[in-house]
């Protein structure tokens, strides 16, 4: 036995060696073979060696039994047994067993082993059809072979072809959707996903259970595939095989995923990302590699559909009735369908007109196969006479103007093509990764995204979603300029200089070429020159100083300009990543807006009638909690402009309730208040809002920094005052992954944990070194920190930018404290894997340039730890 597995083993490894030195598709395929053969070998003796009788026989199923056996991927097969045998009333034969698939593993064959007689199968297969497609493909290794038939034959009279397919196809529709349906994640599955390998399965194995056929070949005998749709299944399933061999090469395990991590290592494998001198250009090699994975899972989606409708068009019979819609289309059971095969050929206007009638005609729920397979082939039709056209123009903009499906439109527009085709710029962008830590998809899929989003606003059904933002969408006249925007906001990224600037030059263009109004024009262009400016000031400035609303109320002009980029900005950070976007976030925006509208309505900022207007706002709310009369005068006898213009008049009146009491006391005896920790749910609707009022310390912000730290929580934004009694009055926004179920657990421990903390005055700890994620590993963010004095030069602004990671605020705030700088206000802002943080801060040390250097010296060492 070890001299098998020894075999198995070197003859193994020789076989993969050989490989990694070739990059062609015959190669793979060749190798995959090989290693399906060797493995067939060393079963069957090891079959022979545990001593069989011949009424039993040995199966391969699932990929194994199709022939093709991955480097790393388990060996399924089947121990099938005759009716009415029993492992467990026969100990000779459990023991049989149990000593086979012992081996199998002792020789280093990972099996995945299944036990059944043939009724047994059949019972299963009808009651799983994980278990149905596993048989589905059940080849024949060793054994009986009379009594292999006789399974093949029951299994056959069993296996009922329509209900087959309507379970895979289900199963593959709730495939796709646990992968949001995109093949153009930015770490796919090469088999799973949408566009991967398994596609491409589903359609042979719903054709070999309605006798179709098992091979591409056979599909085009059978007339459900052309001469040059099998030569683009074979070209793609090849170029996905490549990439799936060589991503278990590299990860020398069962990897299906395009992991970060491991595209360089695919990448260099293939040759890719090779400069001119000879040098590996690691990004460049991950670009192209991912292309071409995009545009492999791109073809194959557009056939894998193909070839489903002709499929069940078969299965089904072809009786449904056309229904004319115009002398090029017709409805057919709900699909649209082109009339002849030649109609694009015929009539290129048409092209564009399959994606307004599939907009514009509730009934029309797809595109027929035959329409499909008419547009992959027009493909060569769109070219720049084809752009040009006027009527192609004019109804490029019908579509973007319909009131309703243009997000179907547009995505459907994108997945055969025609979209990258009509708007040359886009098409640069389909599948471009985006070397950052928080989009989660290729560039057309995020601008497809940020297009739903906006689109969304204008739903009733989606409008308990953001109301805020439908609200603003119910009074807006023109909903298509802001899809405009959002089609365009991010088309020019990846050509290196300020997107913001170069989408701008595109969408002028477009403007023009379309005949667009001069108003509406102008507040494209503006949308997308500005897209990043409302969410930059609105995570990183003080919201709370006049000017710099004034300022951005002058950038935005007028409260038209105002709305439109707010909507294109909230539906913009949505669509970057499912974790970008919080509460917060979106209650920074809802301020900026409000700010900025009450600037442009012509009201200038006077900070004394603000704090007033709080301060009355504040007295009525704590009138309605019973607070006695003039309770509140303690406190906000310490407090300046600076707390009431960054506090809200219900956050006012909460410290106050807080406090009162027991500053009422601390002055009736005349004794030292002691420290105050309060935490609440947050009225924004996510994480805790936590009030600290306590002596002033230097390093009181850093440690409470550690505190949140040590707890798992992540602080979402800090507000810090230091009243004239020498006690700051501290706020936070802390979010948990723990606290929607057990938030009163949390707000105690907290109360309780905090003070402690800030109570017994330990020497701070050393910052640990804290755990960078996979992503952060392959994305590396080079550190930056700037420190400059704000306009006013009394204060200085620290803006820092990183990757995440634990401990990374608290050894920012620690070298703070070192210094005795003083903070004031913090904005952290996590954008996926990467923080943009901004703190307003003063004190003495800063005043001096050698000190200067010496806290920006550190903070970078800080942030690169």
């Amino acid at each position: 036995m070890n001299a098998l597995a020894n075999l198995y083993r070197k003859d193994k490894a020789a076989l993969l060696l050989a490989a990694s030195g070739s990059t062609t598709p015959r190669s793979v395929k060749t190798l995959l073979h090989k290693l399906c053969s060797m493995t067939d070998d060393t079963l069957r003796t090891l079959w022979d060696a545990a001593g069989f009788d011949n009424k039993l026989c040995l199966v391969a199923v699932g990929g194994y039994g199709r022939g093709e056996l991955y480097p790393y991927s388990d060996v399924d097969v089947l121990l099938l047994m005759p009716d009415g045998t029993s492992p467990e009333k026969d100990e000779t034969l459990k023991a049989k067993i149990e000593q086979f698939i012992g081996s199998c593993w002792d020789t280093g064959l990972e099996t995945g082993s299944s036990v059944r007689t043939v009724t047994e199968c059949v019972q299963e297969a009808s009651a799983d059809i994980t278990i149905q497609t596993s048989l589905l493909e059940a080849r024949f290794l060793v054994g009986s072979v009379k009594l292999f038939k006789t399974f093949q034959k029951q299994y056959v009279q069993a296996l009922d072809p329509k209900a087959f397919f309507l379970a895979k196809t289900a199963e593959m529709r709730q495939r796709h959707v646990k992968f949001e349906n995109t093949p153009y994640s930015l770490e796919p599955n090469c088999k799973e996903s949408p566009g991967g390998l398994r596609d491409l399965q589903v359609v042979l194995w719903v054709a070999k259970a309605a006798g179709l056929g098992d091979s591409w070949e056979s599909l085009g005998r059978k007339g459900l595939a052309t001469d040059f749709e099998v030569k683009q299944l074979k070209r793609n399933e090849d170029a996905l095989a490549l990439i799936r061999t060589r991503l278990h090469l590299a990860a020398k395990r069962r990897e299906d995923r395009l992991v970060f991590d491991l595209q360089h290592a695919v990448a260099q494998s293939l040759g890719l990302g090779v400069e001119e001198d000879g040098t590996l250009n690691a990004r460049m090699a991950s670009e192209a590699l991912m292309k071409r994975y995009y545009w492999a899972a791109k073809a194959v989606t557009q056939l894998n559909q193909i070839l489903l409708l002709n499929i069940e068009e078969r299965l089904n019979g072809n009786t449904q009735v056309l229904q004319p819609i115009n002398e090029r289309f017709a409805e057919k059971a709900g699909m649209l369908e082109v009339v002849s095969d030649e109609v694009y050929v015929n009539e290129p206007h048409a092209i564009l007109e399959t994606f307004w009638l599939y907009e514009s005609t509730p009934s029309i729920k797809g595109l027929s196969a035959r329409t499909l397979r008419a547009l992959y082939n027009a493909r060569g039709l769109m070219n720049a006479k084809f752009r040009q056209d006027p009527v192609n123009r004019e109804m490029f903009l019908r579509i973007l103007q319909a009131p309703a499906g243009i997000t179907h439109a547009m995505r459907l527009m994108n997945q055969t093509s025609v979209l990258g085709r009509y708007l040359w710029p886009f098409r640069r962008i389909v599948g471009q990764m985006q070397h950052d830590l928080f989009h989660v998809y290729t560039v057309d899929q995020h601008i497809l995204m940020v297009l739903r989003n906006v689109r969304r606003f204008f739903m009733a059904e989606h409008a308990h979603e953001y109301p805020f933002c439908s609200q603003l969408a119910a009074g807006w006249d023109k909903p298509w300029v802001l899809l405009a925007g959002a089609l365009f906001h991010d088309i020019a990224k990846g050509r290196g200089g300020d997107h913001s600037q170069l989408g701008r030059g595109e969408v002028r263009r477009f403007a023009l070429d379309h005949r667009i109004g001069k108003e509406d024009a102008k507040l494209i262009e503006f949308l997308v020159a500005e897209h990043l400016t409302m969410s930059h000031i609105a995570q990183k400035q003080d919201l709370s100083d006049p000017d710099i609303i004034q300022a951005f109320a002058h950038r935005v002009g007028n409260e038209r300009n105002l709305t439109a980029l707010y909507l294109l900005t909230v539906a913009d950070i949505r669509g970057t990543s499912p974790k970008v976007w919080n509460a917060w976030k979106g209650k920074l925006l809802e301020d900026l807006y409000r700010y900025t509208l009450r600037a442009l309505g012509g009201r200038a900022p006077d900070a004394d009638a603000e704090v007033e207007i709080r301060k009355t706002d504040a007295l009525t709310l704590l009138a309605l909690n019973a607070l006695p009369f003039e309770a509140h005068k303690d406190l906000w006898a310490t407090l300046d402009v600076g707390y009431f213009m960054r506090h809200e008049a219900a956050d006012i009146a909460w410290h106050t309730r807080q406090l009162s009491r027991g500053l009422s006391i601390a002055k009736t005896q005349n004794i030292a208040m002691d420290v105050t920790v309060r935490a609440r749910l947050s009225p924004v609707g996510e994480g805790l809002q936590v009030m600290v009022y306590s002596p002033d310390q230097p390093d009181l912000f850093a440690r409470i920094c550690f505190y949140f730290d040590q707890a798992g929580f992540n602080i979402w934004d800090a507000k810090v005052h230091t009243a004239s009694n020498g006690f700051a009055l501290d706020t936070f926004q802390v979010a948990s992954t723990h606290l929607a179920e057990h938030y009163r657990d949390l707000i105690n421990l907290v109360e309780t944990g905090l003070t402690e903390t800030i109570t017994q005055a330990k020497p701070l700890p050393s910052v640990g070194k804290g755990r960078a994620s996979r992503r952060v590993k392959s994305f590396p963010i080079a550190p930056r920190v700037s420190l400059q004095p704000d306009e006013r030069a009394q204060k200085w602004l620290l803006s820092i930018s990183a990757s995440d990671r634990v401990g990374l605020l608290y050894s920012v705030a620690r070298v703070l404290a070192n210094h005795k700088v003083n903070l004031l206000l913090a904005k952290i802002s996590t954008l996926g894997e990467r923080v943009e943080d901004t703190f307003l801060i003063d004190g003495a040390a800063l005043q001096q340039n050698k000190a200067q250097l010496e806290i920006e010296t550190e903070l970078l060492a800080a942030l690169q730890a």
